[in-house]
């Protein structure tokens, strides 16, 4: 499951899938291609993100990690549910 910032509307699905989310881990994709992995803690009606615990990885490579991370929501390509993580 994912919604894309570009054909997201504001119908009842969309909403109800953000509200779903809150306080769960999330993968956030930028236009840049950067992804962020974390906790959704807030997000506003311009799609502006505000994660916790949260890993920044650039072409698949971990680069840094922080404790909160706000994105700007124009630079979001979409949020999408984290797949469980297998314990190794």
């Amino acid at each position: 499951f994912f919604i894309s910032i570009m054909s997201a509307s504001s119908s009842n699905a969309s909403s109800d899938f953000i509200k779903q989310l809150l306080g769960r881990p999330v993968v956030v994709k930028l236009n840049s291609g950067v992804t962020y992995q974390g906790v959704l803690a807030c997000l506003d009606g311009y799609m502006n993100i505000a994660m916790e615990q949260t890993e920044e990885y650039e072409n698949g490579q971990l680069r840094n990690k922080y404790a909160d991370t706000f994105i700007r929501g124009n630079n979001v390509l979409y949020i999408s549910k984290q797949k469980k993580r297998s314990n190794k």
